[in-house]
């Protein structure tokens, strides 16, 4: 999740392109740098380390220009560091380019360049495209954009500058590009803060957009150049509603977020051809005989998640603990456990001493973290980075979704070191991951249903959440997102446990949501269901898209599209995100700042 601004017009480039980044660093602070068109050529400075650097370093050798591009970052590939910073450049340091996304066959790109004698500055995925479009520009900027494209796979914004020309250029595909209009002058940016002091009227691009800017106009075109028609809007955002992306709530915009994020944490790591993946440990996954799951609240669930296919695909022996009863019950650990500790922030004070105890013991350990630099990232021997970007919201949403990704990349990198997992139905879980990002978008499509079926039950004292196997962590995720945000009682059980207790909660004034997608226990959560409408119990089932039997037993139904059962979760937990938000909405509640809560909890 990186941030990008973009100007030509009459102004100083550079006092635009600071002043965009500096409302663009919740996008990525681990490094920041500018391209400017200058009398002398393209000048690029770029610096690690947070905004403020990059703005000290401009302040020693000023840049004069009238073009420019600039660049805030959330390090994927590469380490934050002065060469992995953008922008990227040709060779000759003509052609300078930014990114937001992941190409995610850039290993192989970089192969075949350097065989071609391409030399390479950085350990990025972006700067492949840099070494492209220096073979594909022959005069024409944007032709030499929409080759180099053709070449790479995966999530990208990306925005170039050649100092000859003046006109900045740029494509999408997943990442966020927004265009602004001004007179004599024009801006790009990952979103409409960057240039909301100076225009309001914009462009929102589309997957697939090309687009040429000059003082003058804007032109866009699809990937094969052919001329596409964008409305421009006038916005009437406040700058805080602005970073909010339009969105009423930051939680509303992290929702929204998640397929990006997706592709963030899959992105170049997927090797379907091999059924295997790309995570960068230094693990040796045949050392490691039982894995401990360390994690608290969402991120515990995610964990529970992850025992099921650790287990599943990897016949690895798994436990799952809340972190903060972890350390107090003297667990069994040796040499060869690993410590799994699962968090967004690195800082929960539960799951840092769990991590403490278990490597006390002699545990190895690894941890599933977005916040980078954070004390977990430091005190575990090996990280896997969920690459959410910064998460706002107090209650989490695109870090779980995340999480989930990354449950299931680890899931697959240790069952087949261990050879557990046939290479078939690795591939088979591999083309499923990579649809996950699309599918999470039509899911978000269901918005208004959802909606509908807030209005109906937002008035309910209690609701009860069911599910089995690998949905009953995303029915513990549902049952807490509407409990965090809307201080309704929810409870969350595994459907088979519904008969020893709970049952008897069950009348006509209880909901009960029902993760009755498609799997190996469908008719037994069928059977679940039946027991529940037996009791006169609401029915609001997540059911896979195209099933006919559930309409006739529920009297709610919000369907998902179809995956592999062991992903359902990741498509199915997003309803129930949305479920929560529209309920807490109708009831008034402070859905970004609930009561009560922190975003971590860094006390006892």
């Amino acid at each position: 999740m990186c941030g990008i601004v973009g100007y030509v017009g009459f102004r100083n480039a550079t006092d635009v392109l600071l002043d965009g980044l500096r409302r663009l660093e919740y996008r990525g602070y681990d490094s920041a740098g500018i391209a400017v068109r200058t009398p002398e050529g393209l000048k690029v400075v770029k610096r690690s380390g947070k905004l403020s650097a990059l703005a000290q370093a401009v302040g020693k050798t000023p840049l004069q220009g009238a073009l420019g591009i600039g660049h805030t970052r959330w390090a994927t590939h590469g380490a934050p560091t002065d060469p992995n910073a953008h922008p990227h450049t040709t060779e000759d340091g003509r052609i300078a380019l930014i990114h937001n996304g992941i190409f995610e066959n850039y290993l192989e790109l970089k192969e075949a360049l350097q065989a071609r004698g391409h030399r390479f500055r950085s350990e990025t995925d972006t700067e492949v495209l840099a070494h492209l479009l220096e073979e594909t520009y022959q005069g024409d900027l944007l032709e030499a954009l929409r080759e180099a494209l053709k070449a790479v796979r995966g999530a990208y914004a990306v925005v170039v500058a050649h100092e000859d020309h003046e006109e900045i250029v740029a494509a999408r595909t997943v990442s966020p590009l927004v265009v602004g209009l001004g007179e004599g002058e024009n801006f790009l940016a990952s979103d409409v803060p960057a240039f909301l002091p100076y225009t309001r009227r914009v462009i929102f691009l589309h997957d697939g957009d090309v687009v040429r800017l000059t003082r003058e106009g804007v032109e866009i075109t699809d990937l094969e150049g052919r001329p596409v028609q964008r409305e421009a809007v006038e916005v009437d955002w406040t700058l805080e509603a602005a970073e909010k992306g339009g969105f009423p709530h930051y939680m509303l915009k992290e929702i929204y977020e998640q397929p990006w994020v997706l592709e963030n944490t899959l992105g170049g790591r997927l090797r379907e051809e091999e059924g295997t993946v790309e995570l960068g440990l230094a693990l040796d996954p045949r050392e490691v005989d039982r894995v401990h799951v360390i994690a608290c609240g969402t991120a515990s669930y995610a964990g529970l998640y992850g025992k099921y296919l650790l287990e599943t695909l990897a016949r690895l022996p798994t436990e799952w603990d809340v972190a903060s009863e972890y350390r107090y019950r003297d667990p069994v650990v040796d040499s060869r456990t690993l410590a799994l500790a699962i968090s967004q922030s690195g800082e929960t004070i539960d799951t840092l001493e769990g991590l403490r105890e278990a490597k006390r013991k002699g545990a190895r350990s690894l941890g599933v973290i977005n916040a980078k630099g954070s004390t977990l990232t430091r005190e575990v021997e090996d990280v896997l980075y969920i690459h959410a970007g910064p998460e706002i919201g107090v209650a989490s949403t695109k870090a779980y979704t995340a999480m989930l990704a990354a449950m299931a990349l680890l899931a697959v990198w240790f069952g087949r070191a261990r050879g557990a997992l046939a290479l078939e139905e690795a591939q088979r879980l591999l083309r499923e991951m990579r649809r996950l990002p699309r599918l999470v978008e039509e899911v978000l499509e269901k918005r208004p249903l959802v909606a509908h079926v807030a209005e109906k039950y937002h008035q309910a004292r209690d609701f009860l959440f069911l599910g089995r196997h690998v949905q009953a962590p995303t029915a513990y995720e549902g049952a807490l997102k509407l409990k965090e945000i809307s201080y309704i009682h929810a409870e969350a059980y595994p459907a088979g446990e519904m008969k020893h207790g709970p049952i008897a909660l069950i009348d006509e004034h209880l909901p009960v949501v029902v993760l009755a997608t498609k799997g190996p226990l469908y008719e037994k959560t069928l059977s679940n269901i039946q027991e529940v409408r037996a009791r006169g119990g609401k029915v609001i089932a997540i059911a896979t898209e195209g099933d006919e039997e559930i309409p006739r037993l529920a009297q709610d139904v919000i369907y998902v599209p179809e995956v592999h059962p062991l992903l359902a979760p990741i498509v199915s937990v997003v309803p129930l995100q949305l479920l929560a938000y529209e309920i807490a909405v109708l009831l008034g509640r402070d859905v970004d700042q609930p009561r009560n809560l922190a975003k971590s909890v860094t006390v006892e």
